[in-house]
Parts: structure tokens; sequence; C-alpha cells
């Protein structure tokens, strides 16, 4: 669909033809697609803008993830089809395998997932192993892959399934999601929820941890130093 940059509503039609087009290419559930348009509703609530409270959650996220001795990402179709790039950036960034992860059960799909984050240069991506997964779960999404999210301690899990958020906390992980729905059962039950739109603040997290990454303690020591003595 062309849309002009005019339009009002550009980005939002953008991203909803998007996961249109995911549907058709068998990357994205049907669902997804109700899924977007309930997020979209609180979007709009939220002015469609990060808002101070979401920055400060990227800003914890960031520090989190740089943290971990094990994170991993876990991807599920809307997010493969809206922000392969920057999902592909973040796992170079912190290392992180990306982790195929889906609700309605589909090989096919998931391994075109794979092949829609490798299209985009990702160089570790995971699918989930009917012989490992977590407790307290029982959905397709409780299947995991034993060199990611089984022995993960800090999950990113953007666009998550609150069920599936819950039981990696009771599983003993640490969890970072991207939820637009301040109430809803992911952003309750998460370690640290950035409170936004994906294709807002994913940008905005990894510049966030490119920030950190860059910081040089002996520098910062050289500064202090050069304070004190010209005095």
């Amino acid at each position: 669909m062309k849309v002009p940059k005019s339009h009002p509503r550009y980005i939002s039609l953008k991203t909803r033809d998007l996961i249109a087009d995911g549907v058709e290419k068998g990357i994205t559930s049907i669902h997804g697609l109700i899924a977007h348009g309930r997020g979209e509703a609180f979007d709009y609530l939220l002015g469609e803008k990060t808002t101070d409270a979401a920055k400060k959650s990227i800003e914890a996220a960031a520090a989190m993830l740089l943290l971990a001795k094990n994170p991993v990402i876990s991807v599920n179709g809307n997010a493969a089809v809206l922000v392969p790039k920057e999902l592909v950036k973040l796992s170079n960034l912190l290392n992180a395998p990306l982790e195929v992860n889906i609700f309605h059960q589909s090989k096919q799909r998931e391994i075109k997932i794979k092949k829609h984050l490798e299209k985009h240069g990702a160089r570790n991506v995971l699918l989930p192993d009917k012989k490992y997964k977590i407790k307290f779960l029982e959905s397709n999404r409780k299947y995991v892959n034993p060199h990611g999210i089984l022995k993960a301690d800090v999950v990113f899990v953007p666009l998550e399934d609150g069920d599936r958020a819950e039981a990696l906390i009771k599983n003993g992980k640490k969890v970072v999601t991207i939820d637009l729905n301040p109430l809803s059962r992911t952003a309750q039950k998460a370690t640290i929820t950035i409170v936004d739109n994906i294709t807002r603040a994913m940008p905005l997290l990894i510049k966030k941890i490119q920030q950190y990454k860059k910081y040089d303690n002996k520098k910062s020591l050289k500064q202090s130093s050069k304070i004190i003595k010209s005095f």
C-alpha cells in the first residue's frame, strides 16, 4: 500500500501494512493483526510518542541487558516483521542469540521467521527444541532451545504473551519487555517494562546500550583529576 508521508497516520498505516505483509509471507500469525490493533489503541492514548517514563525504563533495560551473563532475545512473528534490523543489531551488540518463540505452533513459520532474520543479517538464530521446556507453562511457548532461553538469566521478550513472561520469572529469569499496555499481565509481571511502541523503543534501546558500552572509566577519572588540579 502506497501511503504519502504527509498522511497524519503514515507511520501507523505502514506498521499495519508490515504485519499484513508478514501474514501473507507466513511469518506473522493472523492473530498478530488483532494483537497489534489492541496495542495501537494504547499508543493513541500515549500520544504516539516515547514518554519520559519509557525513557527511564529503556535506560534500566539497557543496563540489565549489558550486565547479563547469558542474555537472549526472544522473537515472535510481529517483532520479526516490525524491527528485524534492530533485533539483529541488538543481538550483535549484546552477543546474544535470537530465539524464535511463537504461540500458535507451526514449525514452518518458525523456520520462515529464522530465514527472515538471517536475511537481515542475523548470524545466530535458535529454534525451540521439543526436548526442552520451561516449567509453569502449557502452551507451545514452553519449548525452548538449550543454548538460548533455557540457560538465559535475562530474556528480552518484546510483544510477549503474559503467561510466558510470568513463567519465565517463575523459572528464575529476569524479563525485559516492550508492551504498549501498562495494565497487561506481561507489563505487570516483567522485571522491566518499556511502555512504548516497539518501532520507537528499539532504536532508543540500541542507542542507550551503545552509549553505555562507550563509557571509559579512565577517561572519567582523568576529567575529574583535571578539575581538581585546576584549583
